[in-house]
């Protein structure tokens, strides 16, 4: 006899009634604009509908060209009632809402059942709301589609990571993360704390902490995932309870995001193209060290984007920290060439650091960065450039007479708030910390990384 997880917030968060439930879903997508782009992941709140449901339609109308492509979702959201270490997996084989049964995926669970901190525990998902609030949006939004329910509780973010890695699959798969942003602060503050957090979610910073999103665990697994992938998350909405049908004098923040996973997305090279050049950039420092004179390259060797006259940077880490970093801004040569001589020059050449040593060789971890073009913006005021900048995807250039400066896309996973972005640039360029001038010349660029 199969066992079935019965709804516990039908009528409390949602409405009860499977006509009810489809009108107020099918109103909330109805007022949802949206490209024909269907995301590999979403970000999408779970508290009530009447508080949340604007935001988290956002997301899911997203999903309009993947109704009858997604076969499998795979939901994960934090544990509210039952305090565990872990991920739990249920032990039913659907779970259901007023809108019909949903069976839950059990290959996919079993092949993720020996994994770390992977758990069966189906008193945490019982009454559980994280997941159960997401599924009638994802009913009325897809056509068939099998579940892969994953309540977290206190876990690593790496065996989170683990297990979206494990379960990524291709088209057919949707990853949904559930989680709120802030609790219980007053509107002014909750507003200044939500948008500080959506510059961390946009910057794929995976340590986000508790009071800031109650989805951290699952979310920051989601978010190192992107790193790892060179994919980037984007905003859809941030707002609060106070916006839509609560009290302003204590609130809950809600942000829906998408992460689409097309060729664009994933960049011009292709993987054995990143590989080809990370090997070249080792073999060029390495060239160095071993004395053996300048470091040819014959470009014959060199296909494709490798040939194309792109712009880099090349960065050189030890156990995590900065060990050397210098690049173009201007693509001049094949992007084959600008590598190695970048590479060469962050491991020998950059001011702040002493020559690299052979034995510092065995432990440098070697980051790339392939340039987009960039292109001049037009900021009369720092504030216009505050706003319109995207933390985590642009990288920035400031010119001001003799003076200049950039930061990469990277740096936003140290500095995520765009306000203190631009004054640490500033500072590097030179510059007073505050302050603005007409003459300052503003370009951005996006970058491709890997390592």
């Amino acid at each position: 006899m199969s066992k079935i997880r019965q709804t516990a917030v039908a009528g409390q968060f949602y409405p009860a009634e499977a006509q009810d439930l489809q009108y107020t879903i099918d109103q909330l997508l109805a007022g949802v604009k949206t490209d024909k782009t269907c995301p590999k992941a979403i970000v999408a709140p779970h508290a009530g509908y009447i508080y949340s449901g604007s935001t988290a339609a956002q997301a899911y109308a997203r999903l309009a060209n993947g109704r009858d492509r997604i076969s499998r979702v795979v939901v994960l959201g934090p544990a509210h009632r039952v305090g565990f270490r872990g991920m739990a997996l249920s032990d039913a084989d659907f779970y259901t809402t007023p809108l019909g049964d949903i069976s839950i995926d059990q290959d996919a669970t079993e092949l993720i059942r020996q994994l770390p901190s992977v758990v069966s525990l189906s008193k945490a998902h019982a009454g559980e709301h994280s997941l159960e609030v997401q599924l009638p949006f994802l009913q009325r939004c897809l056509d068939h589609f099998s579940l892969v329910p994953i309540v977290v509780g206190q876990c690593p973010v790496d065996d989170v990571a683990r297990v979206i890695e494990a379960l990524w699959g291709g088209v057919e798969t949707l990853i949904v993360i559930s989680s709120d942003l802030s609790h219980f602060l007053n509107y002014d503050d909750a507003r200044q704390k939500d948008a500080d957090t959506s510059g961390q979610i946009l910057a794929r910073a995976h340590t986000l902490s508790g009071d800031q999103a109650c989805g951290a665990n699952p979310l920051n697994g989601l978010l190192q995932v992107l790193k790892s992938k060179n994919l980037s998350i984007s905003e859809l909405q941030v707002i609060n309870s106070g916006d839509t049908a609560g009290d302003r004098s204590r609130v809950v923040g809600y942000g829906a995001y998408f992460v689409n996973e097309s060729s664009q997305a994933r960049g011009i090279l292709s993987t054995a193209e990143r590989q080809q050049l990370l090997y070249l950039a080792r073999n060029a420092i390495l060239g160095q060290l071993d004395q053996r004179g300048d470091f040819e390259i014959r470009l014959n060797q060199y296909q494709g984007s490798l040939r194309q006259k792109l712009a880099s940077f090349v960065t050189l880490k030890i156990n995590g920290g900065l060990r050397g970093c210098i690049g173009s801004l201007q693509a001049s040569r094949d992007l084959a060439v600008d590598v190695a001589h970048n590479a060469i020059a962050a491991a020998f050449q950059d001011r702040r650091f002493k020559p690299l040593t052979l034995q510092e060789f065995t432990k440098v971890d070697v980051h790339i960065s392939v340039l987009s073009p960039p292109h001049e913006v037009d900021t009369r005021a720092r504030e216009e450039l505050i706003a319109r900048l995207r933390p985590g995807i642009d990288g920035v250039i400031l010119q001001q007479g003799h003076h200049r400066s950039t930061y990469l896309p990277s740096v936003w996973e140290q500095i995520p708030d765009a306000e203190q972005f631009i004054g640490e640039l500033r500072v590097k360029a030179g510059l007073p910390r505050d302050g603005w001038s007409e003459q300052m010349k503003v370009s951005l660029y996006t970058t491709e990384e890997f390592y």
